[in-house]
């Protein structure tokens, strides 16, 4: 106790930072102290312009004055209420405003608290939903290779990036995953959807084969898979998989936690992709990254197949204590209303063009070995320095860093998704600035 007493403020050895590399980083420490719009700032006053929207999540720029209100008066009028059996009115209204956005034919929202938590909130949804079908067999749920569904033992288990799995030993039962859709060899170097692939999506008629329909429960896939290095269908993919679920009955769910909320210059990927899932889950966006918040969208089909038996009977056994928060609530609110305000929602679709060319301008560099854009996300793959992976790109984002550059880096591929308020001028002060980082890191 007296360790900690006498320990000083700025003591860094207590927090045990998430995805961090902790040695490195606290000998050298990155610190931001206050943000606004599209610059962060740092604890020795320089400004860093941010190519990542945060973690893929403050679409709307920092510290955006709806947002901040929104919550500063509800924390002055309803802090706190409980969700179970109670309610309070930003939930609903909040909840109406999601299904109006949202394709057509999702009906109803339930709430989280993260991107991990809707995806176990949904794989959950699809068991309970088979079951109360009366066709309880259902239990098995395929996800894809270099999948990320958030670090719960559920988002792990379907998800198919190896150094989230590899620690944490026997996970769900019951799982299979189908092959990812990257083509380096066919696709390298392409503006938007790949044409080449399509025809992977009949993996899934295989898997089917091999577990026979009636064992499957549900389908999960990141219409974009964004963490683990913006991986884009290609042409057909995702209809051939919707077509293959709706052939067996099997639920399709899109993880949009990053394609939602306007990245793609759509309110959602499943309205620009134009393929209908059974169930979407979504977070980072939905709030500005604030606070945390997530929400998972079902059809009416789901919903209304729990809403049987009596009517004092709890339908469905699942929630979270803070599901639904008011102040949680009236941050979303505030930032859907910054997005209808400033058409942000469709914001990327304008700027696309000019991002995907800005973004292959840098093809020539040093070391880049492909380049993948959509909306406003991209990505750089760099090859790797033999015998260490990860080291290329990893000091590309420390040389950024220095520069007043906030990228991403996943393996050795630079990830970015801005946020959705960058101009042109900005969109060129980021693509120079990773050039010249590029070019110094031969």
């Amino acid at each position: 106790m007296s360790n900690r007493l006498n320990a000083t403020p700025n003591d860094l050895s207590a927090f045990w930072m998430p995805f961090t590399a902790n040695r490195q980083y606290k000998k050298e420490p990155r610190m931001f102290v206050k943000a606004k719009d599209m610059h962060y700032t740092t604890h020795d006053g320089r400004q860093v312009l941010d190519g990542t929207a945060g973690l893929w999540c403050v679409n709307a720029g920092h510290c955006r004055p709806l947002i901040t209100e929104a919550i500063r008066e509800q924390a002055g009028e309803l802090d706190y209420a409980p969700a179970f059996q109670l309610g309070h009115p930003k939930a609903f209204e909040l909840a109406n405003r999601l299904i109006d956005i949202a394709p057509d034919g999702m009906e109803h929202v339930l709430y989280t608290n993260s991107g991990s938590e809707s995806v176990e909130t949904a794989l959950k949804v699809a068991l309970a939903y088979h079951k109360v079908k009366g066709q309880g067999s259902r239990t098995r749920l395929i996800g894809r290779e270099r999948g990320y569904h958030g670090v719960n033992f559920g988002g792990i288990s379907v998800g198919g990036i190896v150094s989230n799995r590899k620690m944490f030993g026997t996970l769900l039962t019951g799982v299979d995953h189908m092959p990812h859709t990257h083509l380096p060899e066919k696709n390298a170097f392409t503006k938007g959807v790949p044409e080449h692939g399509g025809d992977i999506a009949s993996e899934l008629e295989r898997i089917v084969t091999l577990h026979d329909a009636s064992t499957i429960a549900a389908v999960i896939v990141e219409p974009v898979a964004g963490s683990t290095g913006v991986l884009i269908p290609p042409k057909g993919y995702l209809q051939k998989l919707r077509e293959i679920c709706t052939k067996h009955g099997i639920l399709l769910i899109f993880d949009e936690v990053i394609t939602g909320y306007g990245r793609l210059g759509t309110p959602f990927a499943a309205q620009y992709f134009d393929v209908k899932p059974d169930m979407i889950v979504t977070a980072k966006g939905l709030t500005n990254g604030v606070i945390p918040m997530g929400a998972v969208f079902v059809t009416a089909e789901i919903h209304d197949a729990f809403m049987n038996g009596p009517e004092h009977m709890i339908e469905f056994f699942h929630g979270y204590t803070y599901s639904g928060n008011p102040i949680a609530c009236a941050a979303a609110l505030g930032t859907l209303d910054t997005y209808r305000d400033e058409s942000l929602l469709t914001r990327g679709a304008e700027l696309a063009s000019y991002w995907g060319d800005a973004l292959h301008s840098l093809r020539d560099c040093p070391h880049v070995i492909d380049i993948r854009n959509i909306g406003l996300i991209g990505a750089i793959e760099l090859a790797p320095i033999a015998g260490e992976p990860t080291k290329r790109a990893f000091s590309a984002f420390l040389k950024a860093y220095e520069s007043g550059y906030l990228i991403r880096t996943t393996g050795d591929i630079i990830a970015l998704s801005p946020p959705l308020i960058i101009s042109k001028a900005e969109i060129d002060e980021l693509i120079d600035g990773i050039r010249k980082v590029l070019i110094a890191n031969a």
